[in-house]
């Protein structure tokens, strides 16, 4: 009777493990990106420690768009915090540096974001951070921020245009 037991919790441990999902592999691309920040002088120690200790990581889903108008694709990575606090970070990638042949280089940074979001409409970056009040809940912060990013041709970067205080859940400012 106890050797049933036995091969009963084994067999159950056998199908919660089957069950149980498995840790998802970090991608090349998240890999490629991961890498550049670390060694950036300029990623703050704050996101450095959280990819080397894997605790935090790049979003999956890095967006690829042309958003300094020289017809070449630029990276946006979100850097996840692996908890409630979302994506925490927020880089734009581009060889438009201004430096021939400089490679890609980060050329936009946040790094003291909440449960950002970022949304790219006709080569426009805007993106939205928690603002939480005081009494807010960690899940439901009652206020957010949008900043809308502007290319600055001569300084080979970009900067906020627009920064507005808005309601979780109303819609993007491209679309008011």
């Amino acid at each position: 009777m106890a050797r049933r037991a036995h091969v009963a919790l084994v067999a159950a441990g056998l199908v919660l493990a089957a069950a149980a999902p498995a840790q998802a592999q970090e991608t090349a691309t998240q890999r490629f990106f991961s890498e550049r920040l670390q060694s950036d002088k300029q990623t703050s120690t704050e996101i450095k420690d959280l990819l080397r200790t894997r605790q935090g990581f790049v979003d999956r889903k890095v967006v690829f768009r042309d958003l300094t108008g020289d017809k070449r694709q630029d990276a946006v990575v979100r850097v996840q915090s692996g908890g409630a606090d979302g994506a925490v970070a927020l880089y734009v990638f581009s060889t438009d540096t201004g430096v021939k042949n400089s490679g890609l280089k980060v050329v936009f940074r946040s790094q003291e974001l909440r449960r950002a979001q970022t949304r790219v409409r006709d080569g426009v970056l805007r993106y939205r951070s928690a603002r939480p009040q005081p009494g807010d809940e960690l899940c439901c912060p009652s206020a957010e921020v949008e900043s809308r990013l502007r290319w600055r041709e001569n300084l080979h970067k970009f900067t906020v245009a627009e920064r507005t205080e808005v309601a979780p859940g109303d819609p993007w400012g491209d679309q008011r």
